[in-house]
């Protein structure tokens, strides 16, 4: 089993009587029918259906905890309380409060999103899970940077504040990866997502390809912009 500590993402908690409610009429993915034991990937679109954020949605005692980037929390915490208006909903930014830990090369016969007092495991693939919890403190035997390549290789993407606004979900591949429900109400740009899968307009997708190390998220790599890289291998939005 390897473990590593992570500091690339960041925690949103979204309580109060409407939050499910108030997270379906603004995420991609279906919230309303989103069971106790499941986790799901979403994005949160500007008015022009471009992403501004991508979350791993875990369902929590009371309230829903949205996994993103980390540098992308307290702006995204501030902007999103925008839209709570007169509902019943309380959105904070806990990154600070929660210890983040992937661990992976491991059987754990558990459901995908399993809660042990104030710490949850989630599973984030086949043999790949995060553990998450208030103070919670693991052995650390794996860099992050591994971690990293374990979600390039997965295919996940993870917008971060050099590639926000950039990307219809579908060029991220949300599509293909249980991200996008196509059968939900409206949310935030959801007109032109709609759009962009009935008509078949996305002329780019993000695939996976190796390139040197040391490539950042939101830069130029042969004619494409890279979306994570770790370790010599990336994940690219290219020209289809």
């Amino acid at each position: 089993m390897q473990r590593a500590r992570l500091s690339r993402y960041g925690l949103l908690s979204v309580s109060g009587d409407d939050a499910r409610a108030f997270l379906h009429a603004q995420l991609t993915n279906d919230i309303e029918h989103l069971a106790p034991e499941r986790a799901a990937l979403a994005g949160w679109c500007s008015a022009k259906g471009r992403l501004l954020a991508t979350f791993l949605v875990i369902p929590a005692p009371q309230r829903y905890l949205l996994q993103l980037a980390r540098d992308l929390a307290a702006p995204v915490a501030k902007r999103l309380a925008m839209f709570v208006l007169r509902s019943k909903v309380k959105i904070a930014d806990e990154s600070e409060a929660w210890a983040q830990y992937g661990v992976w090369d491991v059987d754990w016969e558990k459901p995908e999103v399993s809660w042990d007092g104030d710490a949850v495991t989630v599973r984030a693939g086949e043999g790949r899970f995060l553990q998450i919890g208030r103070g919670l403190a693991a052995e650390s035997t794996a860099s992050e940077s591994q971690w990293t390549l374990q979600e390039v290789r997965a295919g996940r993407p993870l917008i971060t504040a050099a590639t926000q606004d950039r990307f219809v979900p579908q060029m991220v591949n949300l599509d293909t990866l249980g991200g996008i429900s196509f059968q939900k109400g409206c949310y935030p740009g959801q007109e032109i997502v709609a759009r962009a899968h009935y008509r078949g307009q996305v002329k780019r997708r993000m695939v996976h390809l190796h390139g040197p190390e040391g490539l950042q998220p939101g830069q130029e790599f042969k004619g494409g912009v890279v979306v994570e890289a770790a370790l010599g291998e990336l994940l690219a939005v290219m020209p289809e």
